[in-house]
């Protein structure tokens, strides 16, 4: 009988760990290290300076009690794999079922196959691919505007200028995110009138890509869109300046907004065009913050620098989460929690949010900036646009 008691009691205790002494613990497997490490901990950052804020104001308020937030938090490698498999111990051994999401398409599509295996949520601001929101899921919230519409906006700025460029090379590394911006980017190049006179893939994680430029150069494009990661779009720019490729517009869906991407490539950064799920010139209220402004001030005060979309987007689904929880007065019942995402209408740090029926964010668009003196500079939508966009691009130094 003591060995029964002692048994039930231990599981009582487990049961219960995610919200000892008050608190609500969220859980996340990120990419910490590995090819995906960067953007990880700017994941990472977000979701920390939420918690801090949160917490300095006495924490998440549920049904009138307020409850302090804690994250546990495993490396996931950037690997995948790994990534579904920490997901389970983080429900199954560390009874967590508020799960909020990894960076990279790959892995959101891995781990929140786990999360809904078990019943658990995940609200992540940190995956793009369409094909998230494909398989039928109802315990998964993405935030990001889907890849298939990330480079529409670039394509839609650049339609009209004059020389009117005319011919698009689009060239995207072969994993499922970049993939699908590529598709999308070509549907928009043959709506807005271009002629796509390249589309090719390359090998995710490639180095050398001398191969496709010279497919490129040989083309001769007015604007190069490169779909891929940071380090792609290191090694594209390096290698277009040692080919003398020289197009109207070269622009990527990663790398730009990126604090590294000057600092990498120096002076041969400039006048490059980066899509961005948000930047900070963007006049968004927020409800946890204050205001886009107020967050910027805020994360710039804790990390020495200034916020890019992956830290943003990290702290705008933390947001979005708790808000959740104190609309639906409960953090241990997941349907009502569920249900509180599902109706979710409110002006967040990212942007006015709302899911469909699938958990896909609705009617959010793309910032554009560009590389203008060494810094990052919004130039699209014409009404948040901190400076006048440099068009056509100056042929390399």
């Amino acid at each position: 009988m003591k060995r029964l008691m002692l048994t039930i009691f231990l599981a009582l205790t487990i049961i219960s760990g995610a919200y000892a002494d008050d608190k609500i613990v969220f859980g996340a497997a990120l990419s910490l290290t590995g090819k995906l490490a960067k953007e990880g901990n700017l994941v990472k950052d977000g979701y920390e300076l939420w918690k801090e804020v949160v917490n300095k104001k006495g924490g998440i308020n549920v049904g009138g009690k307020k409850y302090l937030v804690d994250i546990k938090y495993y490396d996931d490698e950037s690997d995948p794999n790994r990534g579904a498999k920490l997901v389970e111990k983080l429900i199954t051994e560390d009874k967590i079922k508020l799960i909020l999401g990894p960076y990279g398409s790959e892995s959101v599509f891995a781990t929140s196959a786990i999360t809904e295996k078990y019943g658990a949520l995940m609200v992540q601001g940190g995956a793009a691919a369409d094909k998230l929101y494909t398989r039928g899921f109802k315990n998964l919230f993405g935030i990001y505007t889907v890849a298939t519409e990330y480079m529409d906006d670039i394509l839609e700025m650049l339609k009209d200028k004059n020389p009117k460029p005319s011919t698009v090379a689009i060239v995207y590394s072969n994993d499922l995110f970049s993939t699908q911006v590529a598709q999308g980017a070509k549907s928009a190049a043959q709506k807005y009138g271009y002629n796509v006179v390249l589309f090719q893939d390359y090998p995710k994680g490639t180095q050398d890509l001398s191969t496709v430029i010279a497919q490129i150069k040989g083309k001769n494009p007015d604007i190069i869109i490169g779909c891929g990661h940071f380090q792609d779009t290191i090694v594209i720019v390096k290698q277009c300046k040692d080919y003398k490729v020289n197009p109207k517009a070269l622009a990527f869906s990663v790398g730009p907004t990126l604090p590294d991407f000057v600092d990498s490539l120096k002076g041969d950064s400039e006048n490059v065009f980066g899509s961005a799920q948000w930047t900070k010139s963007l006049k968004y209220k927020d409800p946890v913050f204050g205001s886009n402004t107020e967050f910027v001030k805020m994360f710039k005060a804790k990390y020495k620098e200034d916020p890019n979309y992956h830290s943003a987007g990290g702290a705008a689904a933390a947001v979005i989460f708790q808000r959740a929880i104190e609309k639906a007065g409960t953090f241990t019942d997941i349907a009502k929690i569920r249900e509180a995402l599902s109706n979710f209408n409110e002006e967040t740090l990212f942007g006015k949010i709302k899911f469909d029926s699938t958990g896909k964010v609705v009617g959010k668009g793309m910032a554009v900036i560009q590389i203008l003196n060494g810094t990052q500079v919004t130039v699209y939508p014409e009404a948040v646009a901190e400076g006048k966009m440099v068009y056509p691009k100056p042929a390399w130094k």
